[in-house]
């Protein structure tokens, strides 16, 4: 299994931290960024269209809820049944910045910030 690091290149387009996810620590996962079969990911797609890491750098939305291909039915259901809040990550880039939130979630080890129990 790898051990979790620092990475930016392990954010997720959409917030979440590959550097934590057990699927990536598993080696099944490449993570977001190189994940070739992850075509199906609207957030990707639209991020990689539009040369953003992630959609903090979106300009278009100030709060990534507005954006359909960020807030839709899958990714609602998926958030509450992983107790996963993109959004909050969202944030969190960009109050910290790539790195320091690449360390911030590897010393919390999470992929996620919580929906409940912030």
């Amino acid at each position: 299994m790898r051990a979790i690091t620092v990475d930016t290149n392990l954010i997720a387009r959409c917030g979440l931290y590959c550097g934590a996810c057990r699927s990536y620590l598993k080696g099944r996962c490449p993570g977001c960024a190189e994940n070739a079969r992850a075509s199906w990911c609207k957030v990707r797609s639209c991020c990689g269209e539009n040369g953003l890491a992630s959609c903090a750098d979106c300009s278009d939305f100030a709060d990534p809820n507005d954006c359909r291909k960020f807030n839709n039915p899958f990714a609602k259901v998926i958030g509450v049944v992983l107790n996963s809040d993109r959004r909050a990550c969202i944030f969190k880039i960009n109050e910290l910045g790539e790195d320091e939130f690449a360390a911030f979630m590897a010393g919390q080890n999470r992929q996620s910030l919580p929906r409940r129990g912030r």
